[in-house]
């Protein structure tokens, strides 16, 4: 499985991954999300689904922008850009892959902001190519593991939370999937783009400096807990001791 959030706030675009790769029943690290330089600018690709199809569309699109020198003056394009080159993959090799049990599969995030854009964008495409524009209704998107990880994002993020508030719940959303899924795992990418500074920063945790920040959100769970209002809890365990006593 895979652990992939990409998040839009006011002030600019967060994204984490992890890369923990499951193939069979073997385990290992590897990216999930690479970074695109298309002209002056660049954007960032986040993957979850068959390996072989995500590096076969990655090494098409770079070749378009690298070799090509194809550029872009909408983010726009450059997702319907990808969406072609996942969609000739699937041409290529979505029969193949069924013949051998595999369903065409890959879900990808792509974010940053290109000349002509008024504010940075994020998208979601779908394995057909298709996409949706995460706006400021949508606020995130992960995918892979969603189960563990949308609680604490939908109870405290909002369009207008900081950047850095906004890598804070995106690390505890990849904590709270990480410590309850096996199969996602450190270490974990993150990209944060700053909006109109059309440039990407990218930076990897490990697992060693991160256990201290993860042992204090538990910490400060229990003590949240332990200074809950349980005037409820009491009417409830009231009423098991009258149903004793009767």
């Amino acid at each position: 499985m895979t652990y992939c959030l990409g998040i839009k706030v006011r002030g600019g675009l967060v994204a984490i991954a992890d890369t923990r790769i499951t193939a069979g029943t073997e385990m290992y690290s590897n990216k999930k999300v690479s970074v695109h330089e298309v002209g002056k600018h660049s954007l960032f690709i986040m993957t979850a689904g068959l390996r072989s199809v995500r590096d076969k569309s990655i090494t098409y699109f770079n070749r378009m922008t690298e070799e090509q020198g194809v550029t872009f003056d909408y983010m726009f394009e450059a997702v319907n850009a990808f969406g072609d080159m996942l969609r000739k993959v699937a041409k290529e090799d979505k029969e193949m892959l069924k013949s051998e049990g595999y369903n065409f599969n890959l879900h990808s995030i792509i974010g940053g902001q290109m000349s002509k854009d008024d504010e940075h964008k994020l998208f979601l495409v779908f394995p057909e190519g298709n996409w949706i524009e995460i706006n400021e209704g949508l606020r995130f998107q992960i995918i892979g593991n969603s189960n563990y990880g949308k609680p604490l994002l939908n109870r405290g993020l909002t369009y207008e939370t900081s950047l850095e508030d906004a890598i804070k719940l995106g690390f505890l959303s990849f904590d709270a999937t990480q410590v309850s899924a096996t199969d996602v795992d450190y270490p974990i990418d993150v990209i944060v783009y700053q909006k109109n500074s059309f440039h990407l920063i990218e930076h990897r945790l490990e697992k060693e400096e991160m256990e201290s920040i993860s042992k204090q959100w538990t910490s400060l769970l229990k003590e949240s807990m332990n200074n809950l209002n349980d005037g409820w809890v009491q009417n409830i365990m009231d009423k098991s001791l009258i149903s004793q006593e009767q």
